[in-house]
């Protein structure tokens, strides 16, 4: 009995809440775990194996397939949501939206070559002003040797 009722007390857990989305279901004994949370991953391992079985990208698609392209884009995602949010808070802002997205892709120089062909809507452009379009420093001459003058 005491064991039983040691079993049932319910635990301190994570952050992460109950771990199901259906209401009123405990904890199962033989609860299932996803493929994603068995790799360590935010990203749906499942769900990305199997859009590359029906892409028919290849006849046949290995079980690690799924891990190695959620990792990548866990990666690459992560890497641009810091680099994103650094730019937010260069900006004062709490909130990141397609400008920081922008501004983060294209002042690094990998995110900028492998999204260099993307078009980021509402991103904008980097400020950026030619130096030939810069005011000249007025130090030699003060009214000669204008370019308007002929």
């Amino acid at each position: 009995p005491t064991v039983h009722s040691i079993t049932h007390t319910p635990s301190i857990m994570s952050g992460k809440g109950k771990g199901g989305r259906g209401k009123g279901k405990g904890k199962s004994k033989g609860g299932s775990t996803s493929s994603a949370s068995k790799a360590g991953l935010q990203f749906p391992v499942a769900r990305l194996n199997r859009y590359l079985r029906k892409g028919k990208y290849a006849s046949r698609v290995g079980v690690g397939a799924g891990v190695y392209m959620g990792a990548v884009l866990e990666y690459l995602c992560a890497e641009i949501l810091e680099l994103a949010g650094n730019a937010a808070r260069d900006n004062k802002k709490t909130r990141i939206v397609p400008r920081h997205i922008q501004l983060a892709v294209r002042n690094d120089e990998e995110l900028n070559k492998l999204l260099g062909s993307v078009t980021i809507a509402s991103g904008g452009v980097l400020p950026n002003i030619h130096a030939t379009l810069l005011p000249k420093k007025s130090g030699t001459g003060k009214g000669k040797g204008s370019s308007q003058e002929y």
